[in-house]
C-alpha cells in the first residue's frame, strides 16, 4: 500500500494560503489514484514538532544501553518522525516563503530528520531516491535573472537539505506573487500572478498523479 507524507507549514488556512491550496491539489489528485493509499498528514503549524534540542542531538551518538531515560525519550520522539519518512513512497511538503527563507516550523522538522549515518551522507539511507515535492510559494518573484534572485533561500536550502543531504529526488512547485492581490504596489501583477496560481495547480495535479503512479509500479 503507497504511503504518501504531507507536511503543512503555513501560517495561514488553505483559504488564505497558496502552498496549502497546492499541496492540497497534489494530495487530492494523488488519493484519486490511490484511493486505498495511506496519507500521513503533519500540520507543522497548528502542531509543530519540537526544536532539536541537547538530549535528542547527544543521544543519536550514544548507543541505546548507554543513553539516559531523558535521552530515551527525546530520540524515541525523533525516531518516529525519522521512520515517517523512512517508510513514505513520496513526500509533499508546502514551504512558503517567509523572510527570504522557510518557516521556523519546518526548520525544525527537518532538523529531527537529518541523522548522519541514518538519513544523511549514507548510501544505505532509506530515504535515498525517494521523491519530495515542494510548493514553495512566495509573494515576489525570486526567479533567475529579477533583481531579488540573490535572495532566494528557500529552494536553495532545501535543495541542499533534501537533495544533497538526504538523497532525495526534489521537485519544485513554485507559485509566485502570491502578494500582488493585497499590496496595492504590485497591483499590475495581478495577471502574472493569477498565471502563475493556476500553472502550480496544474502542475500539482499531474505531479500527484505521476508520484501516485511511480509509487505503484
Amino acid at each position: 500500500m503507497a504511503t504518501l507524507l504531507q507536511l503543512d507549514s503555513s501560517l495561514w488556512p488553505e483559504a488564505a494560503s497558496t502552498s496549502r491550496s497546492v499541496t492540497a491539489a497534489f494530495r487530492k489528485a494523488w488519493e484519486e489514484q490511490h484511493p486505498d493509499g495511506t496519507v500521513i498528514y503533519r500540520d507543522l503549524n497548528a502542531h509543530p514538532v519540537p526544536h532539536l534540542d541537547a538530549l535528542a542531538a547527544s543521544a543519536a551518538f550514544a548507543s541505546p544501553d548507554d543513553r539516559t531515560p531523558e535521552q530515551a525519550e527525546a530520540f524515541a520522539a525523533r525516531l518516529k518522525l525519522i521512520e515517517e519518512l523512512e517508510n513514505a513512497d513520496a513526500v509533499l511538503i508546502g514551504a512558503p516563503m517567509y523572510n527570504f527563507t522557510i518557516p521556523s516550523t519546518l526548520k525544525a522538522w527537518l532538523d529531527q530528520v537529518i541523522l548522519v549515518g541514518r538519513t544523511a551522507m549514507t548510501e544505505e539511507s532509506a530515504v535515498k531516491g525517494t521523491p519530495v515535492y515542494v510548493a514553495a510559494s512566495r509573494g515576489g518573484s525570486y526567479a533567475p535573472g529579477t533583481p531579488r534572485e540573490g535572495f532566494e533561500y528557500v529552494q536553495n536550502l532545501l535543495q541542499a537539505l533534501l537533495g544533497d543531504m538526504l538523497g532525495m529526488e526534489v521537485d519544485f512547485i513554485v507559485p509566485e506573487l502570491t502578494m500582488a492581490h493585497s499590496n496595492p504596489a504590485m497591483a499590475e501583477l495581478i495577471p502574472l500572478a493569477e498565471a502563475s496560481k493556476t500553472k502550480a495547480h496544474e502542475d500539482a495535479v499531474s505531479k500527484g498523479k505521476a508520484a501516485a503512479i511511480n509509487a505503484a509500479a
